[in-house]
C-alpha cells in the first residue's frame, strides 16, 4: 500500500510543472500620477491573469483617481479620448467599448481594486499598453503589457 501511495505521488509531482507561471500582478498608482511598474508581463499559459492595482495615496477618486485599462497600443488614444466624454460615472471609458480589454474601476487613495482577463486576448506580435484613463494621466501613466512564454 505505502509503495502504491508513493508512486502516485510521484506521478503526481511529474505532472505538475516546477515553475508555475505567475498569474498575477499587483500595480501601484500614487497621488503624483505615477505608477510603479512600467511593464507588466502576462504568460501565455496562464488560463486568467489577475492585476490588482492598489492607489497608495491620499487624494478622492474625483479628485486624483486611478484605473488600470488594457488596450491595443494603437487603440490607446482613441480610447482615452472617447473615455473622456464618458465621464466619471463610466470610469472614463465609453460603455461597451470593443477596444479595452481589461479595466478596472476608478478609484480614490487607500482603496484597491481587480481586474481579470484571458491572455488569450492578446495576439503574438501585437503591441500592448495599460494606461490611467482618469483625465490627463495616460500622457505620463502608462506602460507596455508583454505576452511571454
Amino acid at each position: 500500500m505505502f509503495f502504491r501511495l508513493f508512486a502516485l505521488a510521484v506521478l503526481g509531482l511529474m505532472s505538475t510543472p516546477l515553475w508555475a507561471a505567475n498569474c498575477a500582478t499587483t500595480v501601484e498608482a500614487n497621488d503624483a500620477m505615477q505608477f510603479n511598474v512600467s511593464n507588466v508581463n502576462v504568460p501565455r499559459s496562464c488560463k486568467t491573469f489577475t492585476v490588482t492595482l492598489k492607489h497608495t495615496g491620499k487624494l478622492a477618486r474625483n479628485v486624483m483617481g486611478h484605473d488600470w485599462v488594457l488596450t491595443a497600443a494603437a487603440d490607446q488614444a482613441g480610447v482615452d479620448a472617447d473615455g473622456l466624454k464618458a465621464g466619471l460615472d463610466h470610469n472614463y471609458l465609453k460603455p461597451g467599448d470593443k477596444r479595452v480589454l481589461a479595466a478596472t474601476k476608478v478609484i480614490g487613495g487607500g482603496e484597491t481594486t481587480q481586474v481579470s482577463f484571458k491572455p488569450s486576448l492578446l495576439k503574438p506580435g501585437t503591441p500592448y499598453v495599460f494606461f490611467c484613463s482618469f483625465p490627463g494621466h495616460a500622457t505620463v501613466m502608462h506602460g507596455t503589457v508583454t505576452l511571454t512564454k
